[in-house]
């Protein structure tokens, strides 16, 4: 790679980005302001003096104005917000100057990028998480129903909650007071509208997948216990391309599954998991090692999902189920929380998922 002659730092906003110019040879710093136009921005930086590098902060106008840049072939950095070193002194922010910031970082080789994910594999992830949101907002209404009940003394016995037995007694149910009523019924309309949302989501998931470019990564997955069609799409989503970490202990990181830790003089401590990137990834992770409590076995449905997958996937498979109940059990007989052990069994399984997609 060519050593760039041009510097440049963005701060992008909606409607306004501001540039900051750095010429490598002698130093000299320029700023400049434009419109949010991603096509603009990128004509001006292509217009500078090449090489050029570019960096700006990642942040919710997303990924368009790197992509134009690359088209381009200008060398695009898109920073991690929260790897942006910042000094503890430093007061003051303005457009301008978190523009310099990021340019003298570039210069320096401190920035860290985020992967630029392509068009299509972004269109995918938006719509694995918008079925990510709609389940959060199921279950918070879910909440709100329930505590409605419990404050009028009302209760479900009669098994599990949210089941067809338990929608039909919730017809049955009438409160005292109209208003409370209302409330009720409210309730149990914004629910229903949910669960049509969600299940519409999960049909377009799953009719995109054989297109997507995930399915190889996704059939893999599936092989292992616990991670369903939607688990694995959702990983995919949120990881990528697994190979671009050189060791599982990376995507381990990468997903926020390892122990903090302060470390000063002779004194080492080590705390709870770091809970970093992808909190989608990690809930899911985390849902799908509950199910290696139970004895290594393969059932029908698994025995389906591993059908017409090489040897070598379904043996990795075999063996995060050995291993994984194996923590399961260690842990248990150290009398740890389940919900500690389910960490770190999470953990666990994360490098099988990185290990079960290196497989040629």
């Amino acid at each position: 790679m060519a050593k760039a002659k041009t510097l440049v730092g963005l701060d992008v906003h909606a409607t306004k980005i501001v540039a900051v110019v750095l010429d490598a040879e002698t130093g000299q710093l320029q700023t400049f302001s434009m419109d949010g136009d991603a096509a603009g921005a990128a004509g001006f930086c292509a217009g500078l003096p090449r090489p050029v590098r570019v960096a700006y902060e990642a942040g919710p106008t997303g990924y368009g104005l790197a992509r134009e840049l690359v088209r381009r072939g200008i060398e695009c950095v898109v920073a991690a917000p929260s790897k942006i070193p910042r000094a503890s002194g430093d007061r003051v922010k303005t457009d301008r100057r978190d523009a310099e910031h990021l340019v003298r970082l570039l210069l320096a080789g401190k920035l860290h990028a985020v992967r630029i994910p392509g068009d299509e594999e972004e269109a995918l992830r938006d719509l694995v998480r918008a079925r990510e949101a709609v389940r959060v907002d199921l279950m918070r209404s879910r909440h709100r129903l329930s505590k409605l009940l419990l404050r009028h003394g009302i209760r479900f016995d009669d098994g599990q909650a949210w089941t067809e037995r338990h929608r039909r007694w919730l017809e049955t149910v009438k409160l005292d007071w109209a208003a409370a009523q209302a409330t009720l019924l409210d309730a149990r309309g914004a629910i229903d509208a949910l669960v049509h949302r969600r299940e519409q989501l999960e049909r377009e998931i799953v009719g995109l997948l054989p297109a997507c470019p995930w399915t190889v990564q996704v059939a893999r997955l599936r092989c292992l216990r616990g991670v369903d069609t939607l688990t694995a799409v959702g990983l995919c989503s949120e990881i990528g391309d697994f190979a671009r970490f050189a060791r599982a202990e990376q995507l381990m990181s990468y997903v926020g599954l390892v122990p903090s830790e302060f470390t000063t003089g002779q004194q080492r401590r080590l705390g709870s998991i770091t809970k970093t990137g992808s909190e989608h990834a990690r809930r899911l992770l985390v849902e799908a090692a509950w199910h290696y409590r139970k004895r290594p076995a393969v059932g029908t449905a698994l025995t389906d999902r591993q059908q017409d997958q090489p040897p070598e996937v379904i043996a990795v498979a075999w063996s995060a189920q050995r291993r994984l109940h194996r923590t399961w059990t260690r842990l248990e007989q150290r009398a740890k929380r389940r919900t500690i052990i389910a960490v770190a069994a999470a953990r666990e399984l994360a490098g099988f998922a990185w290990a079960i997609c290196q497989i040629e």
